[in-house]
């Protein structure tokens, strides 16, 4: 998918189980997705189940997925194909069943046309896509993300809130926000840091 961020997707009962690509570093990250055996490798101290088995019947979120290496892709590309992997140092071939949602800011088809992402993975897990667009093209959901952000950190920090005075809103309406969703959330953390009143200000 293009986006995917407060998008309220049916999830199917079963485990959901979520991978942010782009925090796992790159020697660990098959054995992220699909474990290893005690001694595979230097450190593997102990059999460690992988998040595709932890989410067999279930749900499997790929955040960033752009930022998957490209021995990774051909990886991810098998098991979705044939459901299938092996753990890191075992030869045994297991199966897996699992709903794949996957996530980046990235526009893949540029990726794919600059090599970086493989076109047979794209064209895998692009089943449904759904484009959430930027937040300055749907200015009329920043009150309400802005009013649930200040509502989660005031309790955080145990601030007494009710809210933004016209002068503070009309600033988040005008703001370009390039960091999206995330930049808002921390602005709004920031002026509920900062607000000395019940109602954050502009200057907050």
């Amino acid at each position: 998918f293009q986006a995917l961020r407060g998008v309220n997707l049916r999830i199917e009962p079963g485990e959901f189980v979520a991978i942010n690509c782009g925090a796992i570093p790159e020697n660990l990250m098959e054995s992220e997705f699909f474990g290893h055996e005690r001694g595979s490798f230097t450190g593997a101290s102990e059999r460690k189940i992988g998040k595709f088995q932890l989410a067999n019947k279930g749900t499997i979120f790929l955040d960033e997925v752009a930022e998957l290496r490209p021995e990774m892709q051909v990886k991810l590309l098998r098991v979705l194909q044939t459901g299938e992997f092996e753990r890191v140092g075992q030869s045994r071939t297991r199966g897996v069943s699992v709903r794949l949602v996957s996530a980046t800011n990235a526009d893949l088809r540029a990726e794919t046309a600059a090599g970086r992402f493989r076109e047979d993975l794209l064209f895998r897990i692009n089943t449904v896509e759904i484009h959430l667009p930027a937040l300055r093209e749907r200015r009329e959901d920043i009150p309400v993300l802005a009013g649930h952000f200040l509502r989660r950190h005031a309790t955080r920090y145990r601030k007494d809130l009710e809210g933004f005075d016209e002068s503070a809103l009309q600033a988040l309406l005008g703001h370009p926000w390039p960091g999206n969703v995330r930049e808002l959330e921390h602005a709004v953390e920031r002026a509920v840091l900062l607000a000395r009143g019940r109602v954050v200000l502009s200057s907050d």
